[in-house]
């Protein structure tokens, strides 16, 4: 039998928009300014996180007792970047139609600020495809705790395993996963290690390929 969803939620940066790429080259900018090389792992890490989480792996990468100011800068820069241009990923616009023609409720459920997520959103014309926004200054724990997950789900009142959830960072997709969502990883800037596999219901190389995995699942 196959089980049909009644929702969807999506991550914003890497998922929605080609912006996970500003944040990794600010965070690199910001780091040369301060002749500090950032090892490889610190995409993997960062990518997902926000709140105390992020400041940890900035304190660790940029060796500082306080990462707040590091953070503050990056994300005042990464706002002036996206004032002028937000990119987004490919089938976007396809896959959110169709979850539209279907009635399937949507959520973006992001790390980021709740303004940024509605200036982006406004910005490329897809506020009105979404019924919920939930940001992770609103939940106690971010990624990849599953509250940001469990939180939008609620709010369009569906359960948890009636939501796909598209992500692309493994903070994101252990966070889904642990939220008990079908959740659907794609890969941005990190080619996903095996481990992941089995936290991700498919891994997808777009949401064209989302579309046809998913389109008798609703």
């Amino acid at each position: 039998m196959v089980m049909k969803c009644k929702g969807a939620i999506f991550d914003m940066d890497g998922v929605l928009f080609d912006t996970e790429r500003i944040y990794q080259d600010t965070w690199q900018e910001i780091a040369a300014e301060r002749r500090i090389k950032l090892d490889s792992g610190f995409v993997k890490t960062i990518s997902g996180t926000n709140g105390k989480k992020m400041l940890q792996v900035v304190e660790k990468y940029y060796r500082v007792p306080d990462g707040t100011v590091i953070a503050d800068v990056c994300m005042s820069r990464v706002r002036e970047k996206l004032s002028v241009h937000v990119p987004v990923k490919k089938g976007v616009y396809e896959i959110l139609r169709f979850l539209k023609e279907k009635d399937i409720r949507t959520a973006v459920a992001s790390s980021t600020s709740r303004q940024q997520i509605e200036k982006n959103l406004q910005m490329t014309g897809i506020r009105g495809y979404f019924d919920e926004i939930v940001s992770g200054s609103e939940v106690k724990h971010g990624k990849p705790e599953p509250d940001i997950f469990l939180c939008a789900a609620g709010r369009i009142g569906c359960r948890p395993e009636e939501c796909f959830v598209f992500e692309d960072s493994e903070n994101g997709v252990r966070s889904g996963h642990a939220a008990g969502c079908v959740t659907i990883m794609i890969p941005d800037l990190v080619e996903p290690e095996a481990g992941i596999c089995s936290y991700c219901f498919k891994i997808c190389r777009d949401f064209q390929e989302v579309q046809k995995e998913i389109k008798d699942m609703i």
